[in-house]
Formats: structure tokens, C-alpha cells, sequence
């Protein structure tokens, strides 16, 4: 474990400490013919054989910053301005799951095998029942009562910025009841009245307040049920 650490420490340094804007800029412009992705590559090489601090691995960090090089290679070759943030995104997951078959792989460990888990496959369902599925069902069931917007065009709202706190705020729900921290759901639900009153009370649109807390407590409700089921579920299997 102490090794994936280091390895990770190294990868923050050489992809985000010690790499200025200008590195970035360089080769999303000029992409594999920019002598900044290859002193990237080799910074990286070397985090990774210095911070490891063992003479064998030094073959190890070589494979990390070829490997490391394919992966953004990759993406400065197929990401567009709008697809950005989601090979960003992809770039750090290929990276961070590098590091942990490499270290697996130099500890002589087996790659754990997901598909036989039980708790894999339950944990798994829950989480993705709390995303979309949840917030499908939500919009659903509370559309009857959606109120009439009567400033649809000076709507400063990030987009689709309502779903997205609704389905972090499950998975918070789900983390917390599966950690045994049942107080701190009673801090988010208050954290998030906290922020919500200024617009309910600046709005002062009864049925809006009620349409927002009845969505908040359906899915605060849905996140509870679903988090002591997969506990109960677990417990099971112990």
C-alpha cells in the first residue's frame, strides 16, 4: 500500500505541482512534437524511481513514464474542446489504475478478482441505484406538482446543476450510513437548507419551497433506504 502511495505522490507532483500551464499549453498545441511532453515523461520516470527508493524499481518507473507518455499521447490526439474534461478525466483513471497494476504487479500480488465479490457487486448496485436511476425517479414522481417558471429567462442556474447536488448528495448519504456516521446526514440536510433558504425566501414562491422540499425529502429517504439495505445486506454476508 505504502508503495501505490508513493507512486501516487508522484503523480500529483509531475502531473500538477511541477507542471506549469505553459508545459500544457505547449503540448496541447504542438501534441508529440513538443519537447515539454517528453520532459514530462522522463520527470515522472524519475518521481517515481526516486520516491519508490529501491534500486529494483527502477525498471518499474521506466514502464510508468512509457506508459504514462501512451495515455497522454492518447489524449492530446483525441480530445476536442468540448470533450476536455471528459478525457481528463479518462487520462487520470488510465494513470491511477497504471500505478496500482504496476504495483501489483512488483509486489507480486493477485489482481483481485472483482467478478466472485459479493460486497463488489452489492456496494456497486447501490452506488449507481443512487445516480440517474434515483434522480429519473424522482423527477417522475414530483413532476405533478413542477411550478410554472415565471423567469425561465433570467435563470442564472448552472445547467443541470439541481441533478447533480441531488445525486452527490445521495452517494454523501449512502457514505455516511455505510461508515456508521449517521450525524453528519443531519449536518448535510441542514447545510443544504442553509444555502437553499436565501433562494426560497428571495422567490418568495410558496409552491416552489414545497416542490424543493418535497424532492429533497424523497431523496434523502430514497439514499437512507437504499444505504441500510446494502448495510444489512453486507452484514449478511459476514
Amino acid at each position: 500500500m505504502i508503495l501505490f502511495i508513493k507512486l501516487l505522490l508522484a503523480h500529483l507532483l509531475g502531473d500538477f505541482i511541477w507542471q506549469p500551464n505553459s508545459w500544457v499549453a505547449n503540448k496541447e498545441l504542438k501534441k508529440h512534437k513538443s519537447v515539454y511532453l517528453y520532459i514530462h515523461i522522463l520527470l515522472h520516470g524519475v518521481l517515481a524511481a526516486v520516491l519508490a527508493g529501491e534500486i529494483n524499481f527502477i525498471p518499474y518507473a521506466v514502464v510508468i513514464a512509457v506508459m504514462h507518455g501512451i495515455v497522454d499521447l492518447i489524449k492530446l490526439n483525441f480530445q476536442k474542446p468540448k470533450t476536455k474534461r471528459t478525457w481528463f478525466i479518462v487520462d487520470q483513471i488510465a494513470h491511477v489504475l497504471i500505478l496500482i497494476g504496476i504495483v501489483l504487479l512488483y509486489e507480486n500480488k493477485p489482481i483481485p478478482d472483482f467478478w466472485k465479490d459479493n460486497q463488489f457487486w452489492i456496494l456497486l448496485t447501490g452506488f449507481l441505484l443512487l445516480t440517474k436511476p434515483t434522480s429519473i425517479f424522482i423527477k417522475t414522481i414530483i413532476s405533478i406538482w413542477a411550478p410554472e417558471s415565471k423567469n425561465s429567462n433570467q435563470d442564472n442556474s448552472l445547467i443541470a446543476a439541481g441533478n447533480y447536488i441531488g445525486i452527490l448528495e445521495r452517494l454523501f448519504v449512502f457514505g455516511f450510513i455505510l461508515t456508521g456516521h449517521f450525524e453528519a446526514i443531519g449536518f448535510l440536510l441542514a447545510a443544504k437548507s442553509i444555502f437553499r433558504f436565501g433562494d426560497l425566501k428571495e422567490a418568495k414562491d410558496r409552491k416552489l419551497t414545497e416542490y424543493v422540499l418535497i424532492g429533497t425529502l424523497i431523496s434523502f429517504g430514497i439514499a437512507l433506504l437504499v444505504g441500510l439495505a446494502v448495510q444489512a445486506l453486507l452484514l449478511q454476508l459476514l
